[in-house]
């Protein structure tokens, strides 16, 4: 087989040596099942299907939901010539030879599809290598990607193609496919004759979080486990031992990635312990490095708590030295006490915010020289200069807070920290009042 595949695989699907998944493809719009917010009828790719109206397209989703399968059956039923490949195996110089062979195919009236599988994998300079083509009209391009094309694809690219979003499958459409590969005689299990109760489909879907190709593989090694036994019974226990390990979808390098990490700190900001357990569960399940954990948390300890829960970082920190010193799995409890500790922490991002003024002051006002009297005098030439030379020494003051100007003239009078009275903070905010009134009274040194 050439690197360049025109076969759709929706004429050899029963090839028994091919997977399940594989075999059990839809071969049309009507076998389907999913996606039903763009294929149903009068949805906007049903529609440009129907009319035979496609422009250049970009499928995006979590694996096993339908991309590869819905560029297959375009090719079936549109009238382009069908060129599929995949981005890990595709150079440069084979694409240019591609995008020749479609601008000559142009020029004899015959439309051009290229389908790409992990389209992402592409870097900029073979992602503009199908531009020209695009706008020219030489091909249609259908792009498949688990990955946010805003960040994975030219932005010119991106501009002249539709983005199409795929959803992971419901457990009951995954059910639903299932049992027709279990009485699918041509492609399926259905010469098997096997039984498999809805209780046992509903685990194999629900571990599949979403994924039919998952699903199928599951349910092939279920089949064969079963049919070794009397009666033929993909049974609950069969089930068990064909799972072996929930599939998790998760990418530590993908958006994915973010999407649960975003989870975590939103439902530990959000007081909410519950959540904050799931997300922080969902990541180190399915294998998140915990130090990686750790660190947000820590992040989180700082940003949305603070000083009005002080112990919140030091408790972070054990966590993490935890999680270094034993290892996992005993680790994910320490990460576990530290997440429903910061869930339940009083909140305050007034340090978070304090800091972030602080930044734009510093980026957009005059860097002024540090105030002479607070500046150390270690020569005599520098007390010459007048280092030092008005400083007060605020443990000889009585209130111990001395009347001087820390900041620099232009930034005089500035307040950047504004504690809320949520837990400690309460009393720092009372305690910054009681040093502002001393600050106000007058004082003379004691004497030494």
């Amino acid at each position: 087989m050439g690197l360049f595949d025109t076969n759709t695989n929706l004429s050899s699907s029963g090839d028994r040596t091919r997977p399940l998944a594989d075999r059990m493809r839809p071969r049309t719009l009507d076998e389907f099942v999913g996606q039903e917010q763009i294929v149903a009828k009068g949805k906007p790719l049903r529609t440009q299907i129907d009319r035979d109206d496609l422009g250049s397209l970009i499928f995006w989703g979590p694996p096993g939901t339908g991309k590869t399968t819905l560029a297959q059956i375009i090719a079936h039923l549109t009238k382009a010539e069908f060129i599929e490949f995949s981005a890990v195996l595709t150079g440069i110089k084979e694409i240019k030879q591609v995008m020749a062979d479609a601008e000559r195919a142009k020029q004899y009236g015959t439309r051009t599809i290229v389908f790409i599988d992990e389209i992402h994998r592409f870097n900029k300079a073979q992602q503009d290598a199908f531009l020209p083509h695009v706008e020219k009209g030489n091909i249609r391009l259908i792009g498949a990607t688990t990955e946010n094309p805003s960040f994975e694809i030219n932005s010119a690219l991106l501009s002249r193609s539709r983005v199409y979003v795929l959803n992971p499958l419901t457990e009951e459409q995954i059910v639903t496919l299932l049992k027709r590969a279990l009485a699918d005689e041509e492609r399926g299990l259905g010469a098997m004759k096997l039984h498999a109760p809805d209780e046992a489909l509903a685990k194999i879907a629900a571990y599949s979080s979403g994924d039919a190709r998952s699903a199928y593989n599951v349910l092939e090694v279920a089949a064969s486990l079963a049919a070794s036994q009397a009666g033929g019974e993909i049974t609950d226990e069969i089930v068990h031992d064909a799972l072996q390990k929930r599939i998790l979808l998760y990418d530590k390098t993908g958006e994915e990635h973010y999407n649960l990490i975003s989870a975590l700190h939103k439902s530990v900001r959000n007081s909410d312990p519950d959540a904050s357990l799931y997300w922080l569960g969902r990541m180190l399940e399915a294998g998140e490095d915990p130090l990686y954990v750790a660190r947000r948390v820590v992040r989180m300890a700082v940003e949305d708590i603070g000083l009005a829960e002080p112990n919140a970082l030091s408790l972070c920190m054990a966590a993490r030295d935890a999680v270094d010193f034993i290892g996992m799995p005993e680790g994910n409890l320490a990460l576990a006490q530290a997440v429903v500790y910061l869930a339940l922490a009083p909140k305050s991002n007034a340090l978070y915010t304090a800091y972030g003024a602080v930044q734009a002051d510093v980026e957009s006002t005059a860097a002024e020289s540090v105030p002479l009297h607070l500046r150390n005098a270690p020569t005599s030439l520098m007390k010459g200069l007048g280092y030092g030379a008005g400083y007060q020494y605020a443990h000889d003051v009585e209130s111990k807070v001395a009347d001087m100007q820390c900041l620099p003239d232009n930034l005089r009078g500035r307040t950047y920290y504004h504690p809320t009275n949520e837990g400690v903070e309460k009393r720092i905010r009372e305690r910054m009042q009681e040093i502002k009134r001393r600050r106000a009274q007058p004082e003379n040194p004691q004497e030494s």
